[in-house]
């Protein structure tokens, strides 16, 4: 078996989150890993590996996908031949088209289509490409039943070629630190409008003036989105209280959560939802939205609130910061969720359903 890791970043977030936890479970199947360095050394050093170009990523912008898509259709079936392959697991949505080779691969979500931009790579990458990737899969694994729905009804795959399997967090670094609260609100993720920031921004500035915190938003500059959301900030008068701290690295985000009145997570749609996974995992309070995923995840564990309405999400972080006792049931509701998920789960019921693909056995 090939395992197609194209895709995988430096700065893990999202897919390369999902395929660093769950490949190692992989490892009595024998596969033989398709990875750029640094990776083939620092994290599967006890693998079989198969060197690829490394810049094919989306850290390279639109040309790393191109240039990715391209290694896919051309490249891959040769090394398949060569290799003398009987299957593929590819943890992105990605094959090549028209390809007689019998394959698996992850599907996280439909939002590109449920939140169109006209003439968006990403749009036209979803309405043409991914149909057909899909069709063509022995397998389609889903990260929760919301994105088996969309799978469904946005690209029209059949029940019968679909598996749920929920993603898990890092046990070893997603835990309850015990630290006191500090006095910011949390928000984890991209920038992306259907990330719905606009509207979190637009609660924290309707919070009360004798509340004194601030609004901290872990994630990558994008110079699309993120300017506007600072121009915002400073138009309603809190510009000097949202912080904008790019990109945080993994190992910091424990402490970072641990810490916060509260994660908000106003997202207007999510294949899962990992930060209100992890949130929970460290006893933060979670604000999050009723749609998607997202109850599927969060359960009784969290403040569920309309994304669409910014005073809900305004008198949802009010309550938490004026309520000792609903922040107490928030964490400890929030831990004994967080048990139900786990890399420990996800990896070993991944390995399950490629084992009747390959010749070797667990």
């Amino acid at each position: 078996m090939l395992v197609n890791l194209s895709f995988l970043m430096e700065k893990p977030t999202g897919i390369s989150t999902y395929a660093l936890n769950v490949v190692p479970h992989l490892r009595n199947l024998d596969p033989t890993l398709l990875v750029a360095r640094p990776f083939n050394e620092s994290h599967f050093p006890e693998f079989k590996h198969y060197p690829i170009p490394a810049g094919q990523t989306p850290e390279q912008g639109i040309r790393g996908h191109l240039k990715r898509l391209w290694w896919t259709q051309f490249d891959l079936p040769r090394i398949d031949r060569k290799l003398k392959s009987n299957f593929l697991f590819s943890p992105i949505t990605e094959a090549p088209l028209g390809w007689k080779g019998r394959y698996a691969v992850t599907l996280y979500d439909a939002i590109p289509l449920r939140f169109p931009k006209r003439f968006s790579p990403m749009t036209l990458y979803h309405r043409y490409y991914v149909p057909q990737v899909l069709q063509q899969a022995e397998t389609v694994i889903c990260i929760s039943e919301s994105t088996a729905n969309d799978a469904m009804k946005f690209y029209d795959v059949p029940a019968s070629k679909l598996v749920s399997i929920p993603l898990g967090f890092d046990r070893t670094l997603y835990r309850f630190l015990d630290l006191p609260t500090q006095n910011y609100f949390l928000y984890v993720g991209r920038h992306d409008p259907y990330k719905n920031l606009h509207r979190a921004i637009a609660a924290f500035s309707q919070l009360p003036k004798s509340i004194d915190c601030e609004f901290w938003i872990a994630g990558s500059f994008d110079r699309r989105y993120t300017p506007q959301l600072q121009t915002q900030a400073i138009e309603l008068g809190v510009g000097d209280r949202v912080k904008f701290l790019d990109y945080v690295k993994r190992e910091d985000l424990p402490i970072l959560t641990n810490q916060a009145i509260a994660l908000v997570f106003p997202s207007l749609w999510e294949g899962f939802g990992l930060p209100v996974l992890e949130a929970m995992a460290c006893g933060c309070p979670v604000i999050a939205s009723n749609v998607a995923s997202i109850p599927e995840v969060a359960g009784n564990a969290a403040i569920l609130i309309d994304p669409y309405n910014s005073e809900t999400i305004a008198t949802a972080m009010h309550q938490v910061v004026i309520d000792n006792t609903m922040r107490s049931h928030l964490r400890q509701a929030g831990l004994e969720r967080s048990h139900q998920f786990s890399w420990d789960k996800t990896g070993p019921k991944t390995a399950r359903v490629l084992q009747q693909y390959c010749r070797r056995t667990l």
